[in-house]
């Protein structure tokens, strides 16, 4: 019994025939391709539809650069550079003297000022003292007058029967006239010198217009003097010193040389305006910067400008006309910086690289 179902056994575990396993394989290929197929295309929508849920948040721009506060130095007075106190690439503080024009004449201008300034007030006392003599001379005339007038009246009584000659009643008339043309021209000098004091005799001599003009005189060329000698408004980086030269004229208003902010530095980005959908004032920003490889600086979304970059230019685009193409503009973004690496400087004009957290998040229902 036992050797029949050795035979038995030795039957049943005898392989299958080649072929058999062959179909097998083939039979299992053809299930395995399109579930390959199938869920790889499946993988590969979920890893899309994944990214494309995340990446929404963040909105990256290479379009940046580092900027900052920059002024063209120029003076309100003109003359000749007498000095300049700065080399190129010099770090100056606020306050710090950068150039000066000559002061020759800007002192002699403050001295003739102090010389007007002291004459108006002596013609202010002068006119004081005339106003008060004019006074006291009226005073006297009207005396004058009054005897002139008892003259003339106790001579128009006699003249009649012979008290007194016609020519003594004449002289006494005109006597009376002369006096008075007298007094109207005392009452003219003395409205004179009062017109001088402003109509008040007691008028403060610093309140009166003429000491005034004198004053204003003086400081314009005390401040003409002061803005003869140029001073860095803030703190910063001067640049192209070279071309102002000792002995050169300076114009008013026309540019000495530049001067670069080292305090008030910030992040200019433009990016596309399809960007912006989300980007407000306040968002926190990335920001690297290509001389300082592996570096990063922190920073928030400071304002966004009103109109695109094209607008400020020479000649803003016109699409009023039949040809107009439209192209994607960019909308400057102006970062302020918050943190960042110790001893590195950030100049005027690097290249920079901004990521905006808008924290923006994207919804499957935003597809349909």
């Amino acid at each position: 019994m036992s050797q029949a179902n050795t035979v038995a056994r030795e039957k049943t575990a005898q392989p299958a025939p080649p072929g058999a396993e062959a179909v097998r394989h083939i039979n299992r290929s053809r299930l395995l391709r399109p579930l390959l197929m199938f869920g790889g295309t499946f993988l590969v929508l979920l890893a899309t539809l994944a990214f494309w849920l995340t990446s929404g948040r963040y909105v990256s721009s290479d379009d940046s650069y580092v900027d900052a506060a920059k002024v063209s130095l120029s003076t309100d007075v003109s003359g000749l550079v007498a000095d300049v106190y700065v080399h190129d690439n010099q770090h100056v503080t606020a306050g710090q003297p950068l150039f000066s024009l000559s002061q020759t004449g800007f002192n002699i201008a403050v001295a003739a000022a102090r010389a007007q300034l002291a004459q108006a007030v002596l013609d202010v006392e002068a006119a004081k003292r005339g106003y008060a003599q004019a006074l006291a001379q009226i005073g006297q005339q009207k005396i004058q007058i009054a005897r002139d007038q008892a003259d003339l009246a106790r001579f128009a009584a006699v003249v009649r029967n012979g008290g007194v000659t016609r020519s003594t009643f004449d002289d006494a008339q005109f006597a009376l006239a002369a006096d008075q043309a007298k007094l109207d021209e005392l009452q003219q000098a003395a409205g004179l010198q009062l017109t001088k004091l402003s109509g008040n005799a007691d008028i403060p001599v610093q309140d009166t217009p003429a000491y005034q003009s004198a004053e204003a005189a003086l400081n314009n060329a005390l401040v003409s003097r002061k803005d003869s000698v140029v001073r860095a408004p803030y703190s910063g980086y001067v640049t192209q010193v070279e071309q102002l030269q000792p002995g050169m004229y300076l114009p008013a208003g026309t540019a000495a040389f530049g001067l670069v902010s080292d305090t008030d530095v910030f992040i200019t980005s433009q990016p596309k305006e399809n960007d912006l959908t989300w980007v407000r004032d306040g968002q926190s920003v990335t920001i690297t910067v290509d001389s300082y490889p592996g570096q990063t600086w922190r920073g928030v979304v400071e304002s966004i400008s009103p109109a695109s970059g094209s607008e400020f230019s020479i000649l803003p685009a016109q699409n009023s006309s039949g040809n107009w193409v439209k192209v994607v503009q960019r909308i400057p973004v102006r970062i302020k910086i918050t943190s960042g690496p110790q001893g590195l400087q950030l100049r005027d004009g690097m290249s920079a690289e901004v990521s905006i957290d808008t924290r923006h998040h994207r919804h499957l229902s935003d597809l349909f």
